[in-house]
């Protein structure tokens, strides 16, 4: 009888874990990039997976390819829409694959699949306002040469890819000094302004004819061919061989004009990409999905102020708890508190997007590593805070504790801590208003929050979506500070309290 009472609670227990890997089994997650396209082949590999009876999650606009490439290498993400060149020259840069088979050769070692091109190449190409390069006679890439002081405005990853603007500078010994960085979307907006005269494009994209610019012609054939492509891991092709064959039937079923028409769709129009891809299954592949979800504004702003909250409580909780002892031990020990200080610093000085790329190789995406992200960000202000409300006690109050002969314990819980606390609560308060603004960027490595209509918005040029975003989280750090205003008021000493208002 006990026998049997143990077989049944171990199947009891092992129920929600069997559940959990049968749900494993049958989900599908997929990937795609911060632009249009890349969204909406999300989308449609989405739709196929649905309809071959996948569960499926999109993690939608996750960056640029490192981020879409770590993610699917450590199975954070099974599937995810790439360019042929993008894999030659960003991926396997050093080792210069040749060919289809090449490439397949390579990715293989990584457990990576790839299918046949989808039909349609996205290259790079450089444009210009049609009207100005008609004035200055501008063709070709070769003719900038001619024009020094033109100023360039290229997306960001493309100022770092291999395949980007140091390669096309040197192969086109192009004299521009006036080269910046920013999002490739804004880019559009800044050349239509008359802010930017050149720009790096997709040869895709339906801003190119909304925009009137011209397309220069690559004379020297720097750019390699970007042939689109879906990359899967092996085991899904295990898991769910029907969701991969589907990928795989797409070889050579969407053309340019098919892709630029559904970019344009989306941001030109903008129709919803889920919408967009759905449409393209059903009158191209016969594909209904019915399943696809849909929300509503309200539900989707519960969810990101979730994850938001999520993300900034987490990371300020624990940065408060090893904060503030690190402060007390830099403030009793001056040599080690110079190195907790510099080390604190110099997590600081990082780059936000630096930070928060560098944790997927080790934590992956979503929650996790952005959650570490924020809480490295937070130390800094409560250390020093702490270090320095201990550091500028008056001399005269800390003899006066030791000669009542109170132990060193005694002496930070009932003297220097509670003489500190000001300052104490002003570093956690800019902790957390640093804390709530940077973790919109969290929605880059999939940890949604209101980055996530931030930067839906800056991709289809939506002002609105944009601001569904950010007045949130705006008055989320109001909010918040706000609320460490009263609790300086309810929690500090009555002499620091009328201190701090003198």
């Amino acid at each position: 009888m006990r026998k049997c009472y143990l077989l049944l609670i171990c199947m009891v227990a092992l129920m929600p874990i069997s559940a959990w890997a049968a749900t494993q089994q049958t989900t599908v997650t997929v990937g795609s990039k911060k632009f249009t396209e890349s969204v909406i082949l999300g989308d449609i590999a989405a739709g196929l997976a649905r309809a071959h009876g996948a569960a499926v999650l999109h993690r939608k606009q996750l960056g640029g390819t490192r981020v879409l490439w770590e993610a699917l290498r450590s199975g954070d993400i099974d599937v995810y829409p790439e360019y042929t060149g993008t894999l030659r020259q960003e991926i396997f840069h050093d080792e210069h694959v040749q060919g289809r088979r090449g490439l397949r050769a390579a990715l293989a070692r990584y457990g990576i699949g790839m299918t046949a091109p989808l039909g349609f190449s996205n290259n790079y190409v450089l444009g210009m306002r049609e009207s100005e390069a008609a004035k200055l006679g501008i063709n070709t890439i070769s003719d900038l040469q001619r024009y020094p002081a033109l100023r360039f405005g290229f997306s960001n990853e493309f100022m770092a890819r291999a395949d980007g603007w140091p390669g096309l500078q040197a192969a086109y010994h192009l004299p521009q000094r006036q080269v910046r960085g920013l999002d490739h979307d804004l880019a559009y907006r800044g050349i239509a302004a008359g802010q930017i005269d050149v720009i790096d494009m997709y040869s895709t994209d339906a801003d190119i004819d909304y925009y009137h610019l011209r397309a220069l012609q690559d004379d020297r054939h720097y750019f390699p061919q970007y042939q689109a492509v879906y990359l899967y891991r092996l085991d899904l092709a295990q898991r769910m061989p029907a969701v991969t064959d589907a990928l795989g039937s797409l070889a050579g079923r969407i053309s340019a004009a098919e892709m630029r028409r559904m970019n344009g769709a989306v941001k030109l129009r903008h129709e919803p990409d889920v919408e967009v891809a759905a449409a393209f299954l059903h009158h191209s592949e016969g594909v209904v999905t019915s399943g696809m979800p849909s929300e509503s504004a309200w539900h989707r702003f519960l969810i990101n102020t979730r994850d938001h909250l999520t993300m900034v409580g987490i990371s300020l909780s624990l940065a408060i708890i090893v904060a503030i002892p690190l402060g007390i031990v830099a403030a009793l020990q001056p040599r080690t508190g110079r190195a907790v200080l510099g080390v604190a610093s110099i997590v600081q000085t990082i780059h936000s997007l630096a930070l928060f790329a560098f944790m997927i190789p080790l934590l992956g995406i979503g929650t996790l590593p952005a959650v570490v992200a924020l809480f490295l960000y937070s130390l800094l202000p409560i250390i020093r805070n702490t270090y320095s409300g201990l550091k500028d006690i008056p001399t005269g109050i800390r003899e006066s504790a030791v000669v009542l002969g109170l132990p060193l314990r005694a002496r930070l819980a009932r003297v220097e801590l509670p003489l500190a606390s000001r300052s104490i609560l002003s570093g956690i308060k800019t902790a957390a208003v640093i804390n709530v603004g940077t973790a919109t960027l969290g929605a880059l490595i999939g940890a949604g929050g209101y980055g996530q209509p931030i930067l839906t918005g800056i991709r289809l040029d939506d002002t609105g979506l944009i601001l569904q975003g950010a007045i949130p989280a705006a008055c989320l750090a109001l909010l918040v500070q706000g609320l460490f205003d009263l609790a300086e008021k309810i929690w500090l000493p009555r002499a620091l309290r009328s201190q701090s208002g003198s």
